[in-house]
């Protein structure tokens, strides 16, 4: 792949630099600043860019803003020492968020990602089917004592009420995050199902739908052995949406 590296330290950009051709990608050019790295996807119209965050003139989360309203946008991953940009660098549509020093395995996972269509191309498809439709987000971002995790919305098998945090099962475990259930439901109401007022599943993992006793529901999962309450006012709809599938 044809990748553009963009850090104002030169250390760690040409850290970079090197694990990318070690790797067998080609660095097209390079990029100290985000008004740099906007000429550089200009003229080389590269599939990545590898984007620090705290940069002079415009920093990464701006300049992959600027990005997204190109015609052929590259697929964004932040390179960064900050992990409380997480939630602003995904609504940027950045498909990767690593910690400083990138380790070559997670950045090599990442640019693998990068091979399919990126967040900001999928946007663009959207907008000429409907102008009115909101970005896609595909990962829901946790902070672990590992710094920031990114969770794909397709290993989620629910989310439930934990308190003032909701907990994400997914594939390789559980994380807590900062986002309310609420929240969740509206952006990802196609995907993320409310089958109770503290719960809400994704329908992929649904396995089967099981009677508790009189009046009393839950779910089995494809995966795992756990099991969540169904309430009766949300009973109907599952139902519903059960015999659809």
């Amino acid at each position: 792949m044809r990748i553009i590296v963009c850090d104002d330290e030169p250390l760690a950009r040409e850290r970079l630099v090197r694990i990318v051709q070690e790797s067998g990608h080609q660095v097209v050019a390079q990029a100290t600043t985000g008004v740099e790295a906007i000429v550089a996807v200009k003229t080389h119209q590269p599939d990545v860019i590898l984007l620090d965050i705290r940069m002079p003139e415009m920093d990464g989360v701006r300049c992959a803003q600027e990005l997204t309203e190109l015609k052929h946008p590259p697929a964004v991953i932040f390179v960064t020492a900050y992990d409380h940009y997480a939630i602003a660098a995904l609504k940027a549509n950045a498909i990767g968020y690593l910690l400083k020093p990138a380790n070559k395995d997670e950045l090599l996972e990442a640019l693998g990602k990068a091979k399919n269509l990126n967040a900001a191309q999928l946007n663009e498809i959207r907008k000429l089917e409907d102008p009115t439709a909101r970005p896609v987000r595909e990962h829901i971002a946790a902070r672990t004592h590992r710094g920031v995790e990114l969770i794909e919305l397709k290993d989620i098998y629910y989310c439930s009420a934990d308190q003032k945090y909701v907990k994400v099962r997914h594939k390789e475990g559980i994380v807590l995050i900062d986002e309310t259930l609420k929240e969740l439901e509206q952006e990802f109401d196609d995907r993320l199902f409310r089958v109770h007022r503290n719960a809400m599943i994704n329908l992929k993992f649904l396995d089967f739908l099981e009677t508790v006793d009189a009046g009393q529901y839950q779910v089995h999962f494809k995966g795992i052995e756990e099991t969540l309450a169904v309430s009766r006012r949300h009973l109907p709809a599952l139902r519903e949406k059960i015999q659809s599938m």
